[in-house]
């Protein structure tokens, strides 16, 4: 079992892990890290300090009215996504450790069509010049 790194919690909501095969348990948010603990397996944990923070995305939709689900990109160890009971209030408790300007939404999914599409034919136009 993983010795908790936050010395203070602010924030603990039911969550749901999608790293590999979705896991469900607690996250906390305290003033070290990021926690994720699973509620059956001790050994299910994941743990992102503040410091290895890169920046957070949010699935946001309906104009900002719902948040389905979040990812937290590290520096080195890739990209992490969770959904909790209430995503809005959970990204206003990291709010309180990251800065403002490193939570962003993601891409909608038509614009990940449409950046797709550009890309195809902006490869296209290359190759026949």
């Amino acid at each position: 079992m993983a010795q908790s790194m936050n010395t203070k919690v602010d924030y603990k909501v039911p969550a749901t892990s999608f790293l590999g095969l979705t896991s469900y348990g607690n996250v906390m948010i305290g003033d070290k890290a990021f926690e994720f603990y699973n509620e059956k397996n001790v050994n299910d944990y994941i743990q992102i300090p503040w410091t290895e923070v890169d920046h957070v995305l949010g699935s946001v939709s309906f104009r900002g009215k719902w948040i389905s689900r979040f990812a937290i990109v590290t520096k080195e160890n890739g990209t992490y996504s969770f959904s909790t009971r209430d995503n809005k209030a959970t990204l206003r408790a990291v709010n309180k450790y990251i800065e403002s300007d490193k939570l962003l939404k993601s891409l909608t999914f038509f614009q990940v069509i449409g950046r797709g599409l550009k890309r195809i034919f902006r490869i296209k136009d290359k190759n026949e010049k």
